[in-house]
């Protein structure tokens, strides 16, 4: 087994149409007035930027990420990931009831020296620090879109 692989799965169930979550997932450089654990994100191109996040524990990541897929019609955002991270990440959204099913999926191996070091007794720790980044965007993206 590779202990610096990891695939996550989240589900976030939300009260706005699919066209208005698109909007805001797309709009990256807005991640951090929404989302507390993305610190920052800077475009460095039309379709690229670095993105660096913390959660709970001490230590950021800092990923470029390029964008592969935007497809509002079939609900699909997706980016590759490089830096402390390597993979990819996807967004797809489908109508759900009077709101929105945002599935995501990531898939990456860890790059940063210290979390490669941590892999096998860390492992439970770096994925309940994902899973709580996770439930805070959930959170602060339902409330950023009551608000626009």
């Amino acid at each position: 087994m590779d202990w610096t692989h990891y695939r996550f799965h989240s589900r976030w169930h939300l009260a706005a149409p699919p066209a208005a979550v698109h909007r805001a997932l797309e709009r990256v450089e807005d991640y951090p007035r929404w989302w507390r654990q993305v610190r920052e994100v800077r475009r460095t191109g039309a379709t690229t930027g670095v993105i660096r996040v913390r959660s709970v524990l001490p230590y950021d990541l800092t990923v470029t990420v390029r964008e592969v897929r935007r497809d509002r019609a079939a609900g699909v955002l997706e980016t590759a990931l490089t830096g402390d991270l390597d993979g990819w990440a996807r967004w797809t959204l489908t109508a759900h009831g009077s709101g929105t099913l945002a599935r995501y999926d990531q898939e990456v191996r860890v790059r940063k020296a210290l979390l490669r070091r941590l892999a096998v007794p860390g492992r439970p720790f770096f994925r309940l620090n994902h899973r709580l980044m996770m439930r805070a965007g959930r959170r602060g993206l339902r409330a950023w879109l009551r608000a626009v």
